[in-house]
């Protein structure tokens, strides 16, 4: 379940980068429904308010993910991932991860600092702090979801063609590469919508079959909204589908 909350924090961030007129704006919530197999896993939820940090207003973003039914009986994960970013950069201030997954458990929070691109990360349950060395256009996981679904070029990849960025993510910069596949229709519960599709590459080993194990589309559209994710994993499969939204810059379009 671990893997299954990062793919929603994760891999639905990085097929976007900046755009003239922004994808979302405070208000915007998504709640995702997560399978297993035939078996309702959980929820996970995206949320963006408002807030002031050093006397200046910027975006609150606030993502749980939490199992439920008999999974939260088998494995137990109650996740939480803020983040605080610029409204006119998308660059972050501060980000806030809190998880209990199965017993393993973080709390921590990171304050950056973009004059010298460092992060202070404070550990509270070693009770320890740290600051590292990031790169200048680095964001956090969550930010990165919004600062990337803003790219100018986002409906010019042709199939084949990939886009990477950098996250600052368990004390250390990850860079993320994924690749575009394609446009397709799909069938969800709002009805028929055209998406783009995406392979994000991941490690291969004990969790995923292969580095392109995960599939993702996004919404082909204004609002460019991950809509559904596909994992096949070592041990089965998984799928994220949205199941609920609300405070969309643009209608969600939706074929007849």
């Amino acid at each position: 379940m671990k893997k299954i909350i990062l793919a929603i924090f994760a891999l639905t961030i990085l097929s976007f980068a900046p755009q003239k007129e922004d994808a979302f704006d405070t208000g915007e919530y998504f709640k995702f429904r997560i399978h297993y197999g035939i078996v309702n896993a959980g929820y996970a939820t995206l949320e963006v308010k408002d807030a002031t940090i050093n006397n200046k207003k910027v975006f609150h973003s606030v993502g749980k993910g939490y199992t439920t039914g008999m999974s939260k009986f088998f494995f137990k994960v109650e996740d939480l991932y803020e983040s605080y970013f610029d409204k006119e950069t998308g660059k972050p201030y501060r980000y806030v991860r809190k998880i209990d997954e199965g017993g393993y458990t973080k709390n921590q929070e990171g304050f950056f600092n973009q004059n010298e691109n460092r992060v202070l990360v404070k550990d509270y349950k070693r009770k320890s702090e740290k600051t590292i060395v990031v790169s200048e256009e680095v964001q956090d996981i969550v930010s990165a979801f919004y600062f990337l679904r803003n790219h100018p070029n986002i409906d010019k990849l042709k199939s084949g063609e990939a886009i990477s960025i950098d996250m600052f993510f368990d004390d250390e910069i990850t860079k993320f590469k994924l690749k575009y596949v394609g446009r397709q229709d799909i069938t969800t519960k709002f009805g028929t919508v055209s998406t783009m599709v995406f392979k994000p590459l991941v490690q291969t080993g004990r969790v995923f079959k292969e580095k392109e194990s995960l599939t993702l589309w996004i919404t082909d559209d204004a609002n460019k909204v991950p809509i559904r994710i596909k994992a096949d994993l070592a041990v089965g499969s998984l799928k994220a589908d949205l199941d609920e939204y609300k405070g969309l810059q643009s209608p969600l379009k939706v074929k007849k």
